[in-house]
């Protein structure tokens, strides 16, 4: 990514039919509920370390349930 821009990601709970994929290539991003459906670590804001991660779990979801979100902080 270039300049100020950051990733935030999000999981529709509603897609969701816990394959588990996601967890299993970014243990970091997502993380498990009761029911085994992935649920969003934290703020869900990617560090610059974890974007190929959170790219890569996207890709994978089979349920498309995933969704990245590139975010530009408002000058002020």
């Amino acid at each position: 990514m270039t300049g100020d821009r950051r990733l935030v990601v999000r999981i529709d709970a509603e897609k969701c039919q816990g394959h588990a994929r996601c967890h299993a290539l970014a243990p970091e991003l997502f993380e498990l509920d009761e029911f085994g459906s992935a649920r969003v670590r934290g703020s869900g804001h990617v560090s610059s370390t974890l974007e190929d991660k959170v790219w890569i779990a996207r890709a994978n979801c089979p349920e498309l349930a995933i969704e990245i979100i590139e975010e530009t902080p408002v000058a002020g």
